[in-house]
């Protein structure tokens, strides 16, 4: 006959060990690139969530040392997994904030930001919607599920399970990415920045020499064409580096 008190406490502790993993990693999910996007409802980033603690649970169970379950310990699971899986996810979408800061600053300097500005979600211009569909796109093409569970299951060596994360390690790693982020966005925003001053030269020179042409109205047709050729000219190279960086990222996390 089969103890059923023994069957409970040893089914609990498997469960307690496997709602741990869940915590950081719904956490995560609900910030993360592709998987927390606005576009997918609730119910879908919870099923992702729990397919991706199905395959993290049996690399980093055995690694794991939990107190038995209490109302101090669940409280304490939940502050700490929740900050932890949070910052975790943000980090990796400070690359998806940094195309998107490349299409406005691209946007803006091709006089573009108004095209289809609204046409989304988030409120970027046409080219910002351009390369972060793009740039998702090419991200889940080149295994990023995958990159992203053992990015989440190598978490614990850097993030131990039931530990606040140090305040000071955590405003240095935001600060560092922050700012690598935004070198990103004006690195491959660079094409379009050029292309902006080039024009605005010769506009004023055209100007210079001949004060009574309208040069606004010649010139807006050109800078609309050249703000084209050079998204499709320049868009592969730049969701190229952006993938590059991405996954440097992934493969060396906070160095």
């Amino acid at each position: 006959m089969i103890d059923v008190t023994s069957l409970q406490s040893l089914i609990a502790e498997p469960l307690w060990i496997a709602f741990a993993v869940f915590l950081r990693i719904v956490a995560a999910v609900n910030v993360l690139p592709v998987f927390g996007e606005q576009i997918l409802s609730v119910r879908i980033k919870l099923v992702l969530a729990l397919m991706l603690t199905l395959v993290i649970l049996p690399t980093v169970a055995p690694t794991l040392s939990v107190p038995p379950a209490g109302l101090n310990g669940f409280l304490r699971l939940i502050a700490t997994e929740t900050l932890s899986g949070l910052f975790l996810g943000l980090m990796l979408r400070m690359f998806i904030f940094a195309i998107q800061t490349a299409g406005a600053i691209a946007a803006q300097s091709t006089s573009l930001s108004q095209l289809l500005g609204q046409s989304g979600m988030d409120p970027l211009p046409a080219i910002g919607h351009i390369l972060t569909m793009g740039a998702l796109a090419l991200l889940m093409t080149t295994g990023y599920h995958i990159k992203a569970a053992s990015f989440l299951a190598l978490s614990y060596e850097i993030l131990p399970i039931m530990e606040f994360p140090n305040p000071s390690s955590i405003a240095e790693a935001g600060r560092a990415q922050v700012g690598r982020s935004f070198a990103l966005a004006f690195t491959l925003a660079a094409p379009f920045v050029i292309l902006s001053v080039i024009y605005n030269l010769t506009l004023g020179a055209i100007n210079k020499a001949m004060p009574q042409l309208m040069v606004a109205f010649v010139g807006a047709p050109v800078i609309t064409f050249g703000a084209i050729a050079t998204l499709l000219v320049a868009s592969p190279f730049m969701l190229a580096a952006w993938l590059t960086a991405l996954e440097g990222f992934l493969a060396a996390p906070f160095r």
